[in-house]
This record gives C-alpha cells, structure tokens and sequence, in this order.
C-alpha cells in the first residue's frame, strides 16, 4: 500500500468511526457537514436570485437601449446609409439599427395628462433586425408596427398614467431646442408655441409595450424614424450596434473605428462600458457584498471544523503516537486530518450544490407553494386576504428571476470545500506536539 492509499484509509475510517459514534464526535461531524452544506446552499441560491434581478436590468439597458456599441456619424443621411452597410458585413457585428432620439413630453387624450419621455425613432424593420430588443420588448397591446407615420408606441406605465389606449391620439411636444420654426398658421408638423419654440405632433398610440424595466415603461416611448427626420432635420443619426460577445466590445471597437477610418467616415464611437459606468458599478459592488456578508457563514463554520479538527487530534493522540512510531512523518499524519476535512467539505459542498441547484431552477415553483400553503392558512383563520411575496402592487416583478453563472457555481463550491480542508489542515497542527516515545510509555 503506497503512502497516499494509506492516508487516504486511515481519514476515511476516521471519518466513518466519527459517523458511527454515539456521542459528540457524530455530532459534530454532521453540523460541521451541514455548515457547508448550509452555506454553500444560501451563497448560490442568493447570487442566483440576485444574478436574475441585475442582469435582467442589464439586458433590458444593453438590449432596449444603450446597445453594445454606439456610433454617432457626423456626416449626411448617405454617409449614414454607407456605415450602416459597412458594420453590417463586418466581424462580430449581429444587427445595425439606426436611431434618433428626443426629449419630450407626451400629453394623452385628456390634455389634463402628460408625461416627460425619451422618444426614440427607430425603422419599421427594427425588431426584424435587433433579435435582441425583439426578446425583452414585450407588446402587451397592439404590435410594434411603425410603417404608419403617425404611429407611436408607449411603456405600459406611461399609457396608463396619460389615459391613452390602442387608436387614442397624443400630443408630442418636442423639447430639443434645435427645432426650426414654422410660420404661423403652418400646422403641417402639427403647430408650434411661439413664446417658448416648441414643437407639437400629433400621433395616434398603435402598441403598448412592457420591457421589464420600470423607467423604459414609465418614461420611454418610438415612432417611426422618417417622421424624426421630417420633425428635426438637424438631429444627427446613431447607429446602435450589437456584437456576438458584449464582452468583446473592445476587440469590435477597433475593428470598427479602421473600417469607418479606412472609408473616410468620421465617427465618435462609445461602449456600453461607458455609458451607465454608475449603475453597473453599483449593482457590481451590491453583488460583491453580497458574497462577503453571506460567505461569512463559512468563516463560522471553518472555526467549528477547526476546533472539532482539534479534539478529534487529542482523542486520537495515541494512534497518532503509533503512527509516528511505525514511520510516518508529521506532514503524513497532518495530511490525514487536512483530508478528513477534505471529507466534510465535500460532502457538504456537494449536497449544497445539489439542493441549491434544484432550488434555483425551481425558485418559482417554490415561492408559488409557499404562497399558496400561506393563503390556505389565511384562508382557514380569516376567511380573506391574499399574500404575495413580492407583491406586484410592491415590486416592478410577475416571476422571481433566478439566473446561474457556472463560474460562480464553481467558485461557490470550492470556496465551502477549500475552507474545510483548510480548518482541517491547521487543526492537525498540534500533531507536530505529539512525542512518540512519550505515548508508547504510557501505553
């Protein structure tokens, strides 16, 4: 039997008499397993819910808005024809969408009502060619159909708080400050107030749609982007670019600013890394919080592990004499108890991982049973009430978002799993105190 077979028999029998005993030892030996487990389960389930609320904001900016890269020409309507094409056949790029975008106020059917948004037009083909928008923009009523000049399509929010529905008639007052003026009496854009060189248009609502992001449906609103162009001739088109990898943006910058170079466009180019930096920031340090307040659990563990770790080296002080005695040498027996801890880590880590697995891939499930068992029981004593545990008339939510990244699941498990061996390692310390000679006297 080679020096790793034997260690490796003497940490599993240990582990096995721990498991088998009556006393404290067993017991110790299944809190310490359901510590890691424990942790383990909370750390993923946790970060999974949290992944599911930040990149489904993530995704709703990237996707609806920002896009991944932005490129804001500086040249005529041609020029923005030709680098449309160019990005279109170049590498990396998934979809090209032009776009211009105002501030405004909207004011619903009952003048009494307006809203201030951000009104961005895009071509009748833009869900066709941005697969990505076409997924989170979802149309609650109507369809996203812009061919009609008139037409705009409003967040569910906004409709509801100006009164407009499918065929009503709002008013856009357009905001810019670059607006050209219209003679009196010229309502062919819709009229203008001369006192503060506004402009108005009238457009009637075709789609309400929902994003899933509570600011695009509140203050966020389309129309058809040859109408932009008819309003405000001097705004300057964007062309919103997403790439196969956002993460790969840097790469397709540059491969978009020589392509553009080499054909003599001038362009301003920005990442999504550039815009809302503030908000990714925030939700990124949230998120790392998080990790440290609930991996704090596997400090509390590791300590109990160390210190059953300890006691386990004293009640055994004598086996490890002989061990000692017959040639094994320190670092040999410290590496049976480091593995002993190995033993509980895994075992713990692998059951959390499986039930946290399981959970996140159910979180919906779960909290629909717990909100029904609560109900039932509200039910029997009161006779009324409903219980949600996130409430819609509270939270901008319909299901509990739950989101796995691999890379964390595994650094999850290896943090619980690398946090018992290590509590095992520095316990079996105190064998390096143990005298053979001294035990096998008393012996």
């Amino acid at each position: 039997m080679g020096k790793t077979s034997w260690i490796g028999f003497v940490a599993r029998r240990y582990a096995h008499r721990r498991k088998q005993s009556g006393g404290g030892s067993s017991a110790s030996f299944f809190l310490s397993v359901c510590g890691i487990a424990v942790g383990v389960l909370a750390l993923t389930v946790i970060l999974a819910v949290m992944n599911g609320f930040q990149m489904g904001f993530i995704e709703s900016i990237l996707e609806i808005s920002s896009y991944h890269i932005r490129v804001e020409l500086a040249g005529a309507e041609r020029a923005e024809e030709t680098a449309a094409l160019l990005l279109r056949n170049g590498h990396l790029v998934q979809s090209v969408v032009p776009y211009r975008e105002v501030q405004g106020i909207i004011r619903g059917p009952d003048t009494g009502r307006q809203q201030v948004a951000v009104v961005r037009a895009l071509p009748p083909d833009a869900l066709v060619a941005d697969q990505g928008m076409a997924e989170k923009l979802i149309m609650e009523r109507g369809a996203f159909n812009l061919h009609d000049p008139n037409a705009i399509l409003l967040g569910a929010e906004a409709a509801s708080r100006l009164g407009a529905r499918l065929g009503d008639t709002v008013t856009l007052l357009s905001l810019s400050g670059i607006l050209p003026r219209v003679p009196a009496g010229d309502d062919a854009a819709g009229g203008e107030d001369a006192e503060d060189g506004t402009l108005d248009s009238s457009f009637v609502v075709r789609g309400v749609f929902r994003s899933g992001f509570y600011e695009y449906d509140l203050g966020w609103a389309f129309i058809g982007l040859e109408r932009a162009r008819e309003m405000e001739p001097r705004l300057k088109t964007t062309l919103g670019v997403k790439i196969s990898d956002r993460y790969a943006d840097q790469r397709a910058l540059s491969l978009i600013e020589k392509t553009l170079r080499e054909n003599g466009i001038d362009a301003k180019l920005s990442s999504w890394r550039d815009y809302n930096k503030a908000f990714f920031g925030a939700l990124r340090t949230e998120k790392l919080f998080m990790f440290i307040l609930v991996g704090l659990i596997f400090i509390v563990v590791g300590i109990q592990i160390f210190q059953s770790q300890r006691r386990l080296v004293l009640e055994r002080s004598d086996e490890i004499g002989l061990l000692r005695a017959v040639g094994a040498g320190v670092f040999d027996v410290r590496c049976i108890f480091a593995l002993g801890g190995l033993i509980i880590g895994g075992i713990g880590a692998l059951t959390g991982t499986a039930l946290a697995l399981l959970i996140a891939w159910n979180i919906a499930a779960l909290f629909g049973a717990l909100e029904n068992a609560v109900n039932f029981i509200i039910d029997l004593l009161s006779g009324g009430g409903r219980f949600a545990v996130f409430s819609p008339a509270i939270f901008y939510i319909k299901d509990i978002p739950s989101r796995l990244i691999p890379q964390e699941v595994l650094a999850i498990f290896l943090f619980g799993f690398g946090a018992a061996a290590l509590a095992g390692w520095f316990a079996s310390k105190r064998v390096t105190s143990i005298k053979p000679a001294e035990v096998l006297r008393y012996e």
